[in-house]
């Protein structure tokens, strides 16, 4: 991922990651943030985001932000 000196990226960019399990015996799955997500969210490691699940006629997605 590409990302200025300003830590910003492409407007509408899409990046794509895979879940794997969690834990053993857990229904949880676990996803890496990308560099640039990461970068342009500000994250670092600890801290918290927050999902939002939407269902719309397009389909089921989720928006993720730091909280």
């Amino acid at each position: 991922v590409e990302i200025n000196s300003t830590g910003s990226i492409e407007k509408g960019m899409s990046l794509k990651s895979k879940t794997s399990i969690a834990r053993p015996k857990s229904k949880s799955l676990r996803a890496t943030v990308p560099e640039g997500i990461a970068v342009f969210l500000g994250l670092n490691a600890g801290d918290t985001l927050e999902w939002q699940m939407t269902d719309t006629t397009d389909g089921r997605g989720a928006t993720v932000r730091k909280i």
